[in-house]
């Protein structure tokens, strides 16, 4: 039997829980209830659990399109932009990504350890997308040629460890800035 594709307005609500469980995952000290993440996007309870039967299902979405964000937004930021700029915008997705796994954390714990999600296969993921703004930085001449995948994601793990967002989004900042002019190449004299 063939599936068809859901309707425009199931689709809508489907994008507006994912967005709305993602900001308040993101901004939330403790996680959400499935009540107020359908609350928050305008939508009953009952559009909620259709879209997305358990926490864990939620959990499974908003860090599944938080990867991709960062995965293929690597290369939508170099076709927009120089390679060090974009490693820079990129290193404020991350952030985001950090900040919503904060808001899921517990949850997301419990799917790591049952093998639901794959950290490591995640890792390699956002590696290379962290390599793909290298090599073209590289290629620049924008970019330190002796800086890894691995420098870059310690660096931003460190940085969003010690100034977490939102509330630190200030700190976060000025440190991401720090680390880009690090990033950058030194003249040799």
């Amino acid at each position: 039997m063939e599936r068809r594709a859901p309707r425009a307005d199931a689709a809508r609500n489907r994008d507006q829980l994912l967005a709305v469980a993602t900001r308040m995952f993101m901004s939330a000290g403790a996680e959400p209830s499935m009540r107020a993440i359908a609350r928050e996007a305008g939508v009953g309870i009952a559009t909620l659990y259709r879209h997305f039967p358990t926490r864990e299902s939620v959990v499974d979405a908003v860090y599944r399109d938080q990867v991709v964000r960062l995965t293929t937004g690597a290369r939508e930021l170099l076709d927009r932009l120089p390679p060090a700029a974009a490693m820079r915008h990129w290193m404020d997705l991350f952030g985001d990504w950090i900040a919503a796994k904060s808001g899921m954390l517990d949850t997301l714990l419990a799917m790591t350890e049952s093998g639901e999600i794959a950290h490591a296969e995640t890792r390699t993921e956002l590696l290379a997308a962290i390599a793909t703004i290298l090599d073209a930085g590289r290629v620049a001449g924008d970019l330190r040629d002796d800086a890894t995948a691995d420098d870059i994601a310690a660096s931003l793990i460190g940085i969003f460890t010690v100034a977490p967002r939102p509330e630190h989004d200030a700190r976060a900042s000025r440190l991401l800035n720090l680390l880009m002019d690090g990033l950058r190449p030194t003249v040799r004299g």
